[in-house]
């Protein structure tokens, strides 16, 4: 068969085939009466078989090797190929993404294109430095896809970085709240904390939303932070979770004053007084536990903390009993 024909039949081009023959991968074999070199089938078969090669990503001179050298073993070659595809893949998902995120910025010039791709550079970048001034930049210079942000935040390390970025979320609204709960859901405990502690931030109906769901979710440093956010929004099913991490020592400070905040609406002082004084008589609760829940009544309004104070500067534990007597005498002093 000649070159034209074997071009036509196997989907080869003649000038590809003619470099094979030039590197000698593959030559015909054959002569026409008139001279003419002529493909035999062995060297069609051959053809297929480089072609074959070829299409899994071998160079020409690895498919020569394969094919002639008895002792080629595919093993590590096959490996190598592996991993050099998934390079490539990753550096062509990188840059999809890239291409996307400028896109979701509907850039009205090539300028903007530019300071998009300087401001998603810089939120790469190795100095912690340019990261934050990035974000800083990114919600009035020009803004930086959410997406962007959202995956700067939950990878940052860096605690002035991850409040910069955290602020910039804030700004951007709603935008980032549903790819911060996959956050939520994510294997890394530090990924689960930088999530809740971005939506957090996030002063809209649907991040509260979240952060309700967030006090049931199955860590505990999720629920404790969602707690004290809710606390401080006024959410009332925020208590009991800040009543346990006043009893475990676990962030006390910030979880009294969460508390303090919603028993300044009077509907639900009395409600935060009862629940402190049940656990303060669970006969479970360490002394520095219950030492704690006295003093977290400080900042209790109403009858009910009242009363409660003054059965507790009495109490068989004497800090407990001091405490509480301290407490009275200030709020009767008021």
């Amino acid at each position: 068969m000649l070159i034209g024909d074997v071009a036509r039949r196997s989907g080869v081009s003649a000038r590809m085939l003619r470099h094979y023959d030039s590197l000698g991968l593959v030559r015909p074999t054959g002569r026409t009466e008139g001279g003419y070199r002529e493909y035999s089938s062995e060297d069609i078969r051959r053809i297929f078989h480089i072609e074959s090669l070829r299409s899994l990503g071998l160079s020409l001179r690895e498919v020569g090797r394969a094919l002639d050298d008895p002792a080629f073993r595919p093993s590590e070659l096959v490996g190598d190929l592996i991993r050099q595809t998934r390079e490539r893949i990753a550096g062509e998902t990188e840059l999809l993404t890239r291409l996307l995120r400028i896109g979701a910025a509907e850039p009205a010039d090539w300028e903007d294109v530019l300071r998009i791709v300087a401001l998603l550079q810089a939120l790469g970048s190795e100095s912690a430095g340019k990261r934050q001034r990035a974000a800083l930049s990114s919600v009035e210079d020009s803004p930086v896809p959410v997406e962007a942000l959202v995956e700067a935040a939950l990878t940052e390390t860096d605690p002035n970085v991850a409040g910069a970025l955290r602020w910039a979320l804030a700004r951007s609204g709603d935008g980032g709240v549903a790819l911060l709960a996959e956050g939520l859901g994510s294997p890394a405990a530090e990924v689960r904390k930088r999530a809740v502690l971005s939506i957090a931030e996030i002063p809209t109906g649907e991040a509260t939303a979240l952060l309700r769901g967030a006090l049931t979710n199955s860590d505990i440093v999720v629920r404790r932070c969602a707690a004290l956010a809710l606390g401080a929004r006024g959410v009332a099913e925020a208590v009991p979770t800040l009543i346990d991490m006043i009893v475990e020592g676990a962030n006390d400070v910030d979880a009294a004053d969460a508390l303090s905040a919603l028993a300044s609406d009077p509907a639900l002082a009395d409600q935060i007084a009862t629940r402190l004084v049940d656990r303060l008589t669970h006969g479970t609760v360490e002394p520095s536990g219950r030492q704690r829940l006295t003093q977290a009544l400080a900042e209790v309004p109403g009858i009910t903390t009242s009363r409660a104070l003054a059965d507790l500067s009495h109490d068989e534990d004497r800090v407990v009993a001091l405490t509480a007597t301290y407490i009275l005498k200030l709020r009767q002093a008021r």
